[in-house]
């Protein structure tokens, strides 16, 4: 399968193609490419998705499935490799198969010994162990898992970076230096972040001021309408790049138990900034 030119054509009848569509399915999103194909329908036309770069995998407990049989002599006259998981060793699936896995199970676990159950899940444990080995293989990573599941959360940690959820432009919490704490405390209320950045003349970020700054002021008296917000603001403060991970932001603020960070570009002017808020949003928490 890992020197497969096309894709992997998973088929199966009963609970044993609900098995292989699963299989097929697992198979995709780890990096081989592949698809179910219901044998009923392939006799019926469907055997013309399936092209000889491809190599098929049916599944059957029995091994004599009759649907599925009946695709072996074109599979073999197409010169389309064939891999049977059957739980027979003797079936005539797994002679006919180039090559065969063998999934016995001494009983199903349904007291009557007739529903599949026990046959199934090591139909499917196998099918994973097939996945897995593949994976590891070709040296699948979590980010190319990531970008076959845009959609989830998993894809929205692992996709997701600064630049898609940060405030910009005119949206950016920003006072100069020379700013008092009541200007500052302006800008904050009207942002809405919890905070501001407070800039140098030359447009550089000097330090940042947050509410909870604020709520330390209290027991000093200082007087906000006359103290310059450089003088208390937090000089040194923890700051993102835009291409930075939002879920590597996340464990940063989780780290430092802060709510917010300001972004910045490589030459320290503020780009950008973001919260909690944004990040929950986002569907990273």
């Amino acid at each position: 399968m890992f020197s497969c030119r096309g894709r992997v054509i998973v088929v199966g009848m009963g609970k044993s193609g609900h098995i292989a569509n699963k299989i097929a399915a697992t198979l995709a999103s780890t990096g081989t490419p592949a698809f179910f194909v219901h044998p009923g329908e392939a006799s019926h036309g469907d055997l013309g998705m399936i092209t000889q770069q491809d190599i098929v995998l049916a599944l059957s407990n029995s091994g004599e499935t009759h649907e599925v049989l009946v695709l072996v002599p074109v599979l073999k006259r197409l010169g389309i490799q064939l891999v049977a998981m059957t739980g027979n060793a003797e079936s005539t699936l797994a002679k006919l198969a180039d090559w065969h896995l063998c999934v016995k199970v001494a009983e199903e676990a349904c007291p009557l010994g007739l529903a599949p159950t026990a046959s199934t899940t090591a139909a499917l444990v196998m099918g994973d162990a097939l996945a897995v080995a593949l994976l590891e293989a070709r040296g699948f990573s979590a980010d190319d898992f990531a970008l076959s599941h845009p959609g989830g959360s998993l894809g929205r940690r692992l996709l997701l970076r600064l630049q898609d959820v940060m405030h910009q432009g005119n949206q950016i919490p920003l006072v100069p230096a020379s700013a008092t704490i009541k200007e500052a405390l302006l800008e904050i209320s009207e942002k809405g972040l919890g905070m501001t950045a407070v800039v140098a003349t030359d447009g550089t970020l000097a330090g940042i001021f947050t509410d909870g700054d604020l709520r330390r002021l209290l027991d000093l008296r200082i007087d906000i309408h006359q103290t310059a917000i450089a003088d208390v603001m937090v000089k040194n403060c923890i700051t993102a790049k835009p291409e930075m991970l939002a879920a590597e932001a996340l464990k940063i603020m989780e780290q430092r138990k802060i709510n917010g960070l300001i972004v910045v570009s490589a030459a320290n002017i503020p780009v950008g900034a973001m919260n909690m808020h944004d990040l929950l949003r986002a569907g990273v928490m």
